[in-house]
């Protein structure tokens, strides 16, 4: 595996914010639709969250203030997520 960081920046931003901010816009539409259910409302804060800790993931690689050890267990968390998400 190449540098674990561009490995766990490359997940983020080619796969992990794309869907999730898919995810947002959808909920977004039907919230706006009224259509949403209570949980899916609920949810809405959730996706927001999530979000923002994958930009602050992006920004702490970038600032080079992530250890590798780090990233690596981030990267085993998200590849984990996406292959239950399958």
């Amino acid at each position: 595996m190449k540098n674990i960081k561009e490995e766990l920046k490359s997940v983020i931003l080619d796969v992990m914010l794309p869907e999730t901010e898919t995810y947002l816009e959808e909920l977004n539409k039907a919230i706006d639709n009224k259509s949403a259910s209570e949980d899916e409302i609920d949810a809405r804060e959730d996706i927001v969250s999530f979000i923002e800790e994958l930009k602050t993931i992006l920004e702490v690689i970038s600032e080079d203030k992530l250890s590798d050890e780090d990233a690596k267990n981030v990267y085993e968390k998200i590849t984990t997520m996406l292959e239950e998400h399958e």
